[in-house]
């Protein structure tokens, strides 16, 4: 699958904030994207899930995302009417710093990292997308210069129902490969994420990750992601509530008869016998 950069293939002139209405009739399921700057997807039409890596959200158009710079899958599904629309508002570190020195927000403060937020729409927000979309009939330099003070103003009322949290975690840089490795495989490790798609979000080739899967963990990727899924299985049938045909896609599994061989070959009985016993 081809990785698309934004908002550079967008075409947009090259701003400190640009904005971009996104209107589609095709569906994408975990399009590899490399976001060059942070993002705002107002969310019109259609329902959009995106995958980074430690966080995954999915949301409808009662809510739209803020998104940091850096690698993620994105899946994106029509309405009813057969549509999809997002407005998308793109803005650098370097204009968000200007806006937290002038706002007189340190940025040391420790908060847990999240390189995505959903916010719930109100009137408010509403009526500042319908702004953004008026903006769009203006000049290249009006919108421009409009648009800082549009981000400003998102950015300012949105600190003011959440907190500042979100401004703080946006600043923090978790570009640590080890750490970075490490987080985006312990998250998704019961997820139907490929090899391929995880090592796009730890920003590497296959073949690097595969390297580094296996000084990290003395094993090959595919027989520790079984593993994990396996003993997730195993867990839920201990529980008692649900039998092997309830939980194989919980744990990771494409089919039932793929599950029941490999955890026969691991605990040595059938997840029906286990849930018998």
């Amino acid at each position: 699958m081809k990785t698309i950069t934004l908002p550079d293939e967008l075409q947009l002139q090259q701003q400190s904030v640009q904005i971009f209405d996104y209107h589609s009739s095709q569906e994408v399921a975990k399009q590899q994207i490399i976001l060059n700057q942070n993002t705002f997807s107002f969310l019109m039409e259609g329902t959009k899930e995106v995958i980074f890596d430690n966080s995954s959200v999915s949301i409808d158009h009662s809510a739209f995302l803020m998104m940091k710079s850096g690698h993620c899958l994105m899946t994106e599904k029509l309405s009813e009417k057969n549509h999809y629309k997002s407005v998308l508002l793109f803005f650098t570190n370097d204009i968000l710093l200007k806006f937290l020195r002038k706002i007189e927000l340190s940025t040391t403060q420790s908060v847990e990292y999240h390189p995505v937020y959903s916010f719930s729409y109100d009137e408010f927000i509403r009526r500042f997308v319908d702004s953004l979309l008026d903006i769009t009939h203006l000049s290249k330099n009006t919108q421009h210069q409009i648009l800082e003070v549009k981000l400003e103003e998102i950015l300012l009322y949105l600190a003011e129902i959440y907190g500042t949290d979100f401004l703080y975690s946006l600043t923090l840089k978790h570009n640590d490969s080890p750490q970075k490795f490490i987080r985006t495989v312990e998250r998704n490790q019961l997820s139907k994420l490929s090899l391929s798609e995880l090592a796009f979000l730890c920003n590497m080739s296959i073949s690097t990750f595969k390297r580094t899967f296996e000084k990290h963990y003395a094993e090959s990727p595919m027989k520790w992601f079984q593993n994990k899924r396996l003993e997730h299985a195993h867990y839920l049938l201990n529980q008692g509530q649900k039998n092997s045909s309830e939980i194989y896609e919980e744990a990771g599994y494409e089919n039932l008869s793929s599950f029941i061989q490999t955890y026969k070959s691991k605990y040595g009985m059938t997840p029906k016998q286990h849930h018998k016993n």
